[in-house]
């Protein structure tokens, strides 16, 4: 299972560059990996890992703006197409059980 999370947050005032400079922090030590700008993902165990981290980032959102969460299976990220430009080598997109990097 893999969780992706999009957010478009305020950098009008401070608060808000700081508010959005803590929430990419956290996601970066909760091991998400940045697919683009402001979209994040992370392999998951189960179904019961997502709903811990589903929590998490609930309670370290920002006030202000947009915070999305999607579950979708191996399977189903692996069959995304990639129009324009490559995959990236730090995202791994199998659906392949065992992956040895």
């Amino acid at each position: 299972m893999r969780m992706l999370v999009f957010f478009d947050l305020p950098t009008f005032t401070k608060t808000d560059i700081r508010n959005y400079t803590l929430f990419k922090r956290f996601l970066d030590k909760e091991g998400f990996v940045m697919m683009q700008e402001s979209v994040y993902s992370k392999i998951l165990l189960n179904g019961v890992m997502a709903e811990l981290l589903r929590s998490r980032i609930r309670k370290s959102a920002p006030p202000k703006g947009k915070v999305q969460i999607l579950l979708v299976t191996e399977r189903q990220f692996c069959s995304m197409d990639y129009v324009v430009g490559k995959a990236q080598s730090t995202i791994v997109d199998t659906d392949e059980r065992v992956v040895v990097m």
